[in-house]
């Protein structure tokens, strides 16, 4: 059985409890008047406050129909910095649960598929998808809050808005307050419930005299990824897509998905690789981290393709409703837009190209630290463009945010892995894993 050592449940409490102190000072620094959010803005960067104004002024020849404009464009700086901590919060939220629901479509893959390398793995796996409750909980208490108007992370649920905005009426039978919230509901329920069904017969499995739990687990496992692929896509439009509600990807859902799992495998590695470091999983081999590293090498060419293939067709096609998307993050992002594609591409395949790296403990945990900063800042640029606009930065309440969800990701999770054994016993492919050589 493992061990909570005392010392990382510690470092879990103040990441938490630094990490909220960061939260809390984002939401206190936050302007609550549009004086305040334009001090705040000139006493930062005076000569963008006074470029922003001039070009204003500039589209719009009349001087009355300038004062206009200029009062909307100061009402809209407002909000985009008092969307700062809840973007903050809401993209490290997000990063860290859709870490363990990426784990979650590994291990379904790995059950429907009867991987025979896998099984010695499966208990690390379950203990990382165990953040889906408390991860899940957040999410959606924070969709809550913004459909209740705490917030304006999602223009399309200001009624106000709407009234002016004929493709937010069109689109108003689908991106509506009540039945977001009832997907986000159903996509959490069935997530969170095939993973503690699972859970539950991987244990009864341990315990049981034949393989009838374990083929009722391969049944619900692919039935679950049916499951899986279409809540995911449609939780990608609403939870990330829709921020942006005039601008559309049939992309995107699988672009999501491949950020996803690439960095839940990751953090398997990651977890892995800990926990053999400290005594645990003897029987994990070089060979199980090999694999782990070729998924995240072959994962993340995956991410490329498909970031690529997005990018290329959306720029090459020249049409204004789409490709503004990425103007405004190469215009406004562009260190952390390039920087995200350096690190989820270019460095990886450096890193983990050759085959004896593989094997290499902690080198693979080094390209790990990698992808996930890369995989963060791929999330920090989806949310923050259409959010906080060019008023972004990684400070404090980012800072604070990442934080804090890692302290509570890694109570959650090393706490979830004292419940049960390491080893399952009685998985029919467990010899297998065990004696699993590349």
């Amino acid at each position: 059985m493992y061990t909570f050592s005392n010392k990382l449940k510690m470092a879990s409490f103040i990441l938490m409890a630094v990490g909220l102190l960061g939260i809390g000072f984002g939401f206190m620094s936050a302007p609550s008047t549009v004086e305040e959010a334009k001090a705040l803005v000139a006493s930062h960067d005076e000569g963008h406050a006074s470029e922003a104004t001039h070009v204003v002024a500039e589209d719009h020849g009349e001087e009355a129909h300038a004062e206009g404009h200029d009062a909307s464009h100061d009402e809209h700086l407002l909000h985009q910095l008092q969307n700062k901590p809840w973007a903050a919060l809401y993209v490290a939220a997000f990063f860290f649960f859709m870490i363990a629901l990426g784990v979650l479509a590994f291990y379904a893959i790995q059950r429907a598929s009867q991987a025979g390398w896998a099984p010695i793995l499966f208990r690390v796996m379950e203990g990382i998808t165990s953040y889906l409750v408390p991860g899940g909980i957040i999410i959606f208490v924070i969709l809550v809050l913004s459909v209740m108007h705490y917030n304006h992370l999602f223009v399309w649920m200001d009624a106000d808005v709407v009234a002016h905005d004929k493709l937010l009426q069109a689109k108003a039978g689908f991106l509506n307050p009540t039945f977001f919230l009832v997907r986000a509901a159903i996509f959490l329920g069935g997530w969170i419930l095939y993973r503690e069904y699972s859970r539950k017969l991987s244990l009864k499995q341990d315990e049981s005299d034949d393989n009838s739990n374990f083929k009722l687990n391969f049944r619900i496992s692919a039935a679950f990824l049916v499951f899986y692929l279409i809540s995911e896509s449609m939780m990608s439009w609403d939870w990330i897509m829709s921020v942006d509600p005039h601008w559309f990807s049939t992309l995107f859902g699988w672009y999501v998905f491949s950020s996803m799992i690439v960095s839940g495998i990751t953090v398997i590695a990651m977890v892995t690789v800990y926990l053999k470091s400290n005594d645990y999983l003897p029987e994990v081999n070089d060979s199980h981290i090999h694999d782990l590293a070729k998924f995240m090498f072959g994962f993340s060419i995956f991410w490329a393709y498909l970031w690529f293939s997005q990018f290329m067709l959306i720029w090459y096609s020249n049409i204004p409703e789409e490709v503004t998307y990425y103007v405004t993050r190469i215009e406004d992002y562009n260190l952390p837009f390039f920087g995200m594609v350096a690190m989820n591409f270019v460095l990886p395949i450096l890193l983990l190209m050759n085959s004896d790296y593989k094997r290499i403990n902690w080198f693979v945990i080094m390209a790990g630290i990698i992808i996930l900063a890369g995989h963060y800042l791929d999330i920090f640029n989806m949310i923050m463009p259409s959010t906080v606009g060019d008023q972004w930065s990684i400070g404090i309440p980012e800072i604070g945010a990442i934080l804090f969800f890692a302290g509570l990701f890694i109570f959650w999770v090393f706490r979830a892995l004292t419940k049960a054994p390491l080893q399952p016993k009685r998985n029919p492919f467990i010899e297998e894993s065990r004696h699993f050589h590349y």
